[in-house]
């Protein structure tokens, strides 16, 4: 299903928008205010396209509420997700620094509301508070390492290794419980990983034949031994 370019506003609160993103939310109420005046707001039902490969990308678009997969189509038409956004994550950032089109598709996995700044507005803003480009920066560079890491993966290890430490990345500093819900569907997740959905269920089960996890639902896991999970 694509995105009938329906331009309503939705009732959702700027504000609300603006203070949840990293590169905005050091800033004080009035520059807050300032830049909740150039904000547009847009939602999007689950399975609509937010952008296509190939439109034109002239907007900081910042979720809201829901979420968004960003993904790239090769040319067998194999589908390769890149990442989700959740609320405050973005896309569009490279549109900030010159006129270019959009390499991946970004579709709402759920009911999902965005907040979209253009690129004139964003740059006036990036003159005015220096602050905010420099965030900016910081959040390009953890995505490069992210994207390294995982082509890294792609070629050095195997889909078990890639399953694991996918695992044990979900599991955090402060999860006491060990216990981690998945947050893409299996398709997704496959995708994400570069093999099959069925691979993933045969891999999971091995994994936990192997009393590395225990699978409470469809969706949680529980990691019940984090270190022979990573020496796969």
């Amino acid at each position: 299903m694509t995105n009938t370019n329906h331009n309503h506003n939705c009732s959702i609160s700027h504000k609300g928008c603006v203070s949840l993103v990293p590169i905005f939310n050091h800033l004080d109420a009035e520059q807050m205010d300032e830049i909740m005046e150039t904000v547009q707001s847009q939602s999007f039902e689950k399975g609509e396209v937010v952008y296509h490969a190939g439109d034109k990308s002239d907007v900081l678009t910042i979720v809201n509420k829901g979420s968004l997969r960003i993904y790239r189509l090769a040319e067998s038409g194999k589908e390769q997700l890149v990442r989700v956004l959740r609320p405050g994550e973005f896309t569009g950032e490279l549109a900030l620094f010159n006129e270019k089109v959009h390499e991946n598709y970004a579709e709402a996995m759920e009911p999902t509301s965005v907040c979209q700044i253009t690129r004139s507005a964003l740059q006036d803003l990036l003159v005015k508070y220096p602050s905010i480009s420099l965030k900016i920066l910081q959040e390009l560079s953890t995505r490069v390492d992210q994207s390294e890491q995982q082509a890294a993966r792609f070629t050095t290890e195997s889909t078990e290794q890639r399953l694991a430490l996918y695992l044990a990345d979900l599991l955090g500093p402060d999860n006491e419980s060990n216990i981690v819900t998945l947050p893409l569907t299996k398709k997704d997740l496959a995708s994400y990983i570069g093999t099959t959905p069925e691979t993933v269920s045969r891999k999971l089960k091995e994994l936990e034949e192997l009393n590395l996890i225990e699978r409470i639902s469809s969706s949680k896991i529980k990691i019940l031994d984090e270190d022979n999970l990573l020496f796969l």
